[in-house]
């Protein structure tokens, strides 16, 4: 230890009375996602449930559990399982808080189609007759396109702050996205720019 470093040394000692100078380092690992244990998702969805017309008769404590369920990958009826309630109402929930999930858009009806006579407000009966279909399947889908256009109506901005707190889709799409520019970078370097015409 040279002269300089020991009289700052000397100064750390006496102004903090502490004789080490560097902290332990092994420290518990964390997680790259914010913890979703605090009160943001149910913040987002009681403002959800005031700006938006939800028709869940969820409480808000339920909703959010569905809501967490459901990026925990359980499916509808183990989310109802878990809740002691209805698929149909997890369902309900779920489309409240316009998370659409590809297997719901998987049909084989003519949903374009659909989609028009949803936002017409065409009846049910008349948007069965006219898809060819069970009022069943319409009102599954009339639902599913329903939450798609109030999800669209708010800029998908219930979604997106959802997704933001409990999955790391954002983060792997952002590592993702950086590893194709390195590598476009990479793959680009030794291409010759000088073009006669």
């Amino acid at each position: 230890m040279d002269e300089k470093t020991a009289e700052l040394r000397d100064i750390f000692v006496e102004t903090t009375g502490e004789e080490s100078v560097t902290e332990d380092q092994s420290a518990d690992r964390g997680s790259l996602l914010d913890d979703p244990d605090d009160d943001r998702v149910r913040a987002v969805l009681a403002t959800l449930r005031e700006e938006t017309a939800v028709e869940t008769d969820l409480p808000l404590d339920a909703h959010e559990r569905v809501v967490r369920l459901f990026f925990e990958g359980l499916s509808d009826a183990e989310i109802a399982t878990e809740l002691d309630c209805s698929a149909e109402a997890v369902f309900r929930a779920r489309l409240d808080a316009h998370l659409v999930a590809p297997s719901d858009r998987e049909t084989t009806l003519d949903r374009d189609r659909l989609r028009r006579l949803v936002r017409e407000e065409i009846s049910l009966a008349e948007r069965a007759a006219a898809v060819d279909a069970d009022e069943t399947t319409v009102t599954c889908q009339s639902a599913v396109i329903e939450a798609e256009i109030a999800s669209t109506r708010h800029n998908h901005r219930f979604r997106d702050e959802l997704a933001t707190l409990l999955s790391d889709a954002p983060l792997a799409d952002k590592l993702a996205s950086g590893a194709r520019e390195d590598g476009l970078r990479e793959a680009t370097e030794d291409i010759e720019t000088d073009v006669q015409l």
